[in-house]
């Protein structure tokens, strides 16, 4: 392996699930944990060699002006390209359009989810390629790579129908020459393997695996998903517990009862509140009279005297509770 890595983003999603939060801004800069989704898949990366050339290359659609202001203002010592994909053709298309800039050794890194992986010894890898795997009990919702008799890979399959295929592909992905996948997704193209519309790029792989290419896996410690609200709150919770808790510090602040794990940020003003557990709040958050669990306050969002569980507040939006007048009628529920 070189000494240049490009490490390919594909970040072009709408990110439905996500909203409302993604109707302003990419599904990468929600927070979690105290910092955007994509903070944390950038870390991901902290474990290459510091010897080693990173070339970052995102691609982009909706709202992509946010993401590349973002890489730009917090990681400026990053050379960083950004291509916009505006039409929703899939991953293999996201990859293609990128072609200009990809050679030799890569990884293609999807920003959907998170993972904890050692990529130190990386630069070491004899493989033509490697694709990062959980271990789940129901793999019937994902996409799993089965092994051959040899060990390698010998197909990737979306959504097996029994469950003897257990490896859970998680979105990460080496490639030792950028050109093999470029020409597997010429042919994919060329015959028009389609899923819904879209190319998917495991059937690229899978072209590339029918000829031969030496794939193996590689196995995560962790992988945790930032899709859907409900998801992005477990998330919150692992990550909170595991390394990103900052309770020492918030509950020397007067007026405050901090329930671990939680993060707060230093520029958070919180008043005559209890916050958590599992409990993440931005920069400039304003938080009064109130008490928060298992809730994400993105930056500036202000609470007062409201009780908050298992929510997602988005920046800048504005939660009070006031005395108001009900007129209910027969069987009505009102939650406030």
């Amino acid at each position: 392996m070189g000494k240049t890595l490009k490490i390919i983003i594909p970040m072009a999603g709408l990110g439905t699930r996500l909203r409302p939060h993604t109707w302003s801004k990419p599904k990468q800069l929600v927070t979690v944990a105290g910092q955007a989704v994509l903070d944390h898949v950038l870390h991901t990366l902290s474990t290459l060699p510091e010897d080693l050339d990173i070339e970052l290359i995102n691609i982009v659609g909706y709202l992509g002006d946010q993401i590349e202001a973002y890489i730009r203002l917090h990681y400026p010592e990053k050379k960083s390209y950004f291509i916009l994909q505006e039409n929703p053709l899939g991953q293999s298309h996201a990859i293609w359009l990128a072609r200009e800039y990809l050679s030799g050794p890569m990884l293609v890194v999807f920003a959907d989810t998170l993972i904890e992986t050692d990529l130190s010894r990386l630069p070491e890898e004899t493989a033509s390629g490697v694709v990062w795997v959980h271990a789940v009990d129901d793999p019937r919702r994902f996409g799993v790579a089965e092994l051959g008799q040899n060990g390698w890979v010998k197909r990737l399959i979306e959504k097996p129908q029994d469950l003897s295929n257990n490896l859970a592909i998680v979105g990460f992905y080496y490639f030792q020459e950028a050109a093999n996948l470029l020409e597997a997704i010429d042919e994919q193209m060329r015959l028009d393997i389609k899923l819904k519309g879209e190319y998917y790029l495991a059937d690229a792989i899978n072209l590339l695996l029918k000829q031969g290419y030496c794939m193996r896996t590689q196995s995560v410690d962790a992988w945790l998903d930032t899709g859907t609200p409900e998801s992005l709150l477990v998330t919150n919770r692992y990550l909170l517990t595991n390394g990103l808790d900052n309770s020492t510090q918030a509950s020397q602040r007067p007026g405050i009862v901090c329930i671990p794990p939680l993060f707060v940020h230093p520029t958070a003003e919180i008043q005559q509140s209890i916050i958590g557990p599992n409990v993440s709040i931005g920069a400039g958050c304003v938080v009064h009279n109130s008490i928060i669990s298992d809730s994400i306050l993105e930056d500036e969002a202000q609470a007062t005297g409201i009780i908050l569980q298992g929510s997602l507040v988005g920046r800048s939006a504005q939660l009070t509770r006031r005395a108001g007048v009900i007129n209910a009628g027969d069987n009505t529920v009102v939650t406030l």
